[in-house]
């Protein structure tokens, strides 16, 4: 087989890997059943929370634990949170990950910027998207204190409007960058 033969072959089963990856990956959940980033609860919920959520170490803005974007991608996203924080000091962190190990998209992302302590605690204005591939779901999960900016009604208007789109495409990166301009866009208005 020709090199250029093998390079097609392997585009093709790129485009199929993806094609999958999207017809498992989402249709998306709502963000109406935001809970907060930040909970005021006891701490033994808190440290409950931590022990349920599977050991994810919050690795900077962008954790790609579902290896869906590349190293230049992640830089760029990164990049992007970076400044979003300096300008608006509202911490947004992109999370990817293999699995929810069984539980909700909305009790996994809460636990997991509770643990992770993302958004600043007095105004609770931290903001996860959250994407999971293999369960097909994505979450955009929002504290209480951007809920003016971002309330439900955006989040799923980002969802489906940015987001989902391009997964079904199978542009899993290209979704998630179209989501994070549409989410800073709105927080720095």
């Amino acid at each position: 087989m020709s090199a250029d033969r093998q390079a097609a072959a392997r585009q093709r089963l790129n485009n199929i890997v993806r094609r999958s990856l999207v017809a498992i990956l989402m249709l998306a959940t709502s963000c109406e059943e935001r809970a907060p980033v930040h909970e005021k609860s006891p701490r033994k919920q808190v440290q409950r929370a931590a022990q349920s959520s599977p050991k994810l170490a919050l690795e900077g803005r962008v954790n790609d634990a579902a290896k869906l974007l590349s190293e230049a991608q992640v830089s760029s996203l990164s990049r992007q949170l970076e400044s979003l924080e300096r300008d608006t000091q509202h911490q947004m962190v992109i999370v990817t990950v293999p699995t929810l190990g069984g539980e909700e998209i909305a009790t996994f992302t809460r636990e997991l910027g509770n643990s992770w302590g993302i958004g600043r605690a007095q105004q609770d204005d931290g903001v996860i998207l959250l994407i999971a591939p293999n369960e097909r779901k994505v979450r955009i999960a929002v504290g209480y204190g951007l809920e003016g900016k971002l309330p439900d009604e955006v989040c799923q208007q980002i969802l489906d409007r940015e987001i989902i789109p391009l997964f079904k495409e199978g542009d899993l990166p290209g979704g998630i960058e179209a989501g994070v301009e549409a989410l800073i866009t709105r927080l720095r208005v």
